[in-house]
């Protein structure tokens, strides 16, 4: 707790703060993989019936207006990012844009709101449950990412920072 209370020292609600710093661990680890991956990577899918490392990318990136829609706008938004961006750059600079949206979104969430209810998916969450579902997601999908990763021989981010090179 105190760790999301030093990344997050204007939320006075720790549970607010705990959210946030959850959210920023998936994102690093996501913005990192986006790093790490070579264009080679980038259409590469285990099997024909999996998205291949990029579309999950672009699909993350849909995602985060999908969510943080509901409480920027009021409904999810979308952007249709898997189906029109294609390229490493592209894809790229639309994830690194959605998530400056999320941004706004959790900006918004307050004591005194972050117990409103929202829909998704016929589910009545809060707020900040929304908020929590939308990182779930970042993290099943970086799971995804660590696989094709794996394949490759290529270093998961979060996997890498605990090498004791990292920690030095």
């Amino acid at each position: 707790m105190l760790f999301a209370a030093t990344l997050h020292a204007q939320d006075s609600n720790p549970l607010i703060a705990s959210s946030k710093t959850i959210n920023g661990i998936s994102r690093k680890n996501i913005l990192a993989s986006v790093e790490k991956a070579p264009e080679s990577l980038w259409s590469f899918r285990p099997t024909k019936d999996v998205r291949t490392f990029g579309q999950i990318i672009a699909h993350v990136a849909d995602a985060q207006y999908e969510f943080c829609g509901l409480i920027n706008e009021g409904k999810s938004v979308n952007k249709g990012i898997e189906k029109t961006a294609k390229t490493k750059a592209e894809v790229g600079a639309a994830l690194k844009d959605a998530f400056a949206y999320c941004d706004t979104a959790y900006a918004k969430i307050s004591d005194a709101n972050s117990s409103e209810p929202v829909s998704l998916f016929g589910m009545n969450l809060t707020k900040l449950a929304l908020m929590d579902f939308n990182t779930a997601h970042n993290m099943e999908h970086y799971g995804n990412l660590v696989t094709y990763m794996r394949i490759n021989g290529i270093v998961p981010p979060s996997s890498e920072a605990r090498t004791p090179a990292a920690i030095k």
